[in-house]
């Protein structure tokens, strides 16, 4: 499983995460919606977690930074 979510997207999914289980957890939203958030606040943080999201790879989407050819090579 390599990365494909990046760094500000991680924290951001990190964020949205925490923030939609709260309001599930709060009683703001109430019912189905409230199951809805806590689905999608669970699927944000522990994508955001592991940076690796299953969707992003059916739809070839990489946020991650790439590497040099050379790490710790000299650039001519």
């Amino acid at each position: 499983m390599s990365c494909n979510v990046g760094g500000i997207e991680r924290a951001v999914r990190i964020l949205l995460g925490v923030a939609l289980l709260s309001i599930g957890y709060f009683h703001v939203l109430t019912g189905g919606l409230a199951i809805l958030a806590y689905v999608l606040g669970a699927i944000a943080l522990v994508t955001g977690l592991i940076g690796f999201c299953p969707a992003w790879t059916l739809l070839h989407i990489n946020t991650c930074a790439t590497r040099s050819a050379k790490v710790g090579g000299s650039a001519h």
